[in-house]
């Protein structure tokens, strides 16, 4: 059966080793699209982390799509929500406490900002702000307003986020889905919100079977998709977790691994 969709994670795999879209990868996801493949990048980022490569992609309008915040939200690159899975502010206070209890930096997102009750604003929270074209609030947690958010993520030094994986308590895992999406970002999520699920939505609502969906992804973030994929593709430079989830495995980012993968499994 032929791939008709294709879900690609972006940090580490779509983008390569200098956080850049090579020309090669262009090239070859523009000529999976115009055989009528949908591409959909699947990833831990809001919208306006993800629409500078869309435009680079040429994908627009309400016929294509987008996975953000690891799941949490399925939306049509323009911007339409399909469906989302959000944490309450209730769930935030507890996590906050959870992050000062473990000694770790946290911070929580929505779909237009991120807010730190961190006076002295973390430096990994800053570089989330900018990779993701989003702006940083300070607001105490006191002041943080009664609602719903994305994702709460504990921020910090790779070392630091080792230890507190060890330290989160059953409860937390039993309430959240919790995942390290990068090595110095753990991220908790709604316990329904993973990109296998959202994937999984899309495709039922694309009307396509799982042997049409083909994935990518280096992250343990990635592991639902490529696991729920009919072909899952880990990166070279992807964890043994999802090397270990994938069918196959292409070559690194460095490499236009999947670029190669797409010319070898849809485009030849």
């Amino acid at each position: 059966m032929s791939i008709k969709l294709i879900a690609i994670d972006i940090d580490g795999t779509l983008l390569n080793e200098n956080n850049e879209l090579a020309p090669r990868t262009i090239k070859t996801l523009q000529a999976a699209s115009a055989r009528g493949v949908k591409v959909v990048l699947t990833t831990g980022r809001p919208l306006t982390g993800v629409t500078p490569y869309l435009d680079k992609l040429g994908l627009h309008g309400d016929d294509q799509y987008v996975i953000t915040f690891n799941g949490a939200l399925a939306q049509t690159v323009s911007g339409n929500i399909l469906s989302k899975e959000t944490i309450s502010y209730d769930d935030y206070r507890d996590i906050e406490a959870l992050s000062h209890k473990l000694a770790v930096h946290f911070h929580v997102e929505d779909d237009h900002l991120i807010y730190t009750a961190h006076q002295l604003i973390p430096k990994y929270s800053i570089g989330e702000s900018f990779l993701v074209n989003m702006q940083i609030k300070y607001v105490p947690v006191a002041d943080m307003e009664v609602k719903d958010y994305s994702k709460g993520m504990m921020i910090d030094e790779p070392e630091v986020i080792d230890r507190v994986i060890k330290d989160i308590p059953t409860l937390f895992h039993d309430r959240f889905y919790v995942v390290r999406s990068t090595p110095y970002f753990l991220e908790f999520i709604n316990k329904n919100a993973s990109k296998g699920n959202a994937l999984n939505a899309l495709a039922t609502k694309l009307g396509l079977q799982q042997a049409e969906v083909m994935a990518l992804g280096d992250q343990n973030n990635d592991l639902t998709m490529l696991e729920w994929a009919g072909l899952g593709v880990a990166m070279g430079n992807g964890t043994s977790e999802a090397k270990a989830a994938a069918n196959v495995i292409t070559a690194t980012n460095a490499e236009d691994g999947v670029a190669q993968a797409v010319e070898k499994y849809v485009l030849a």
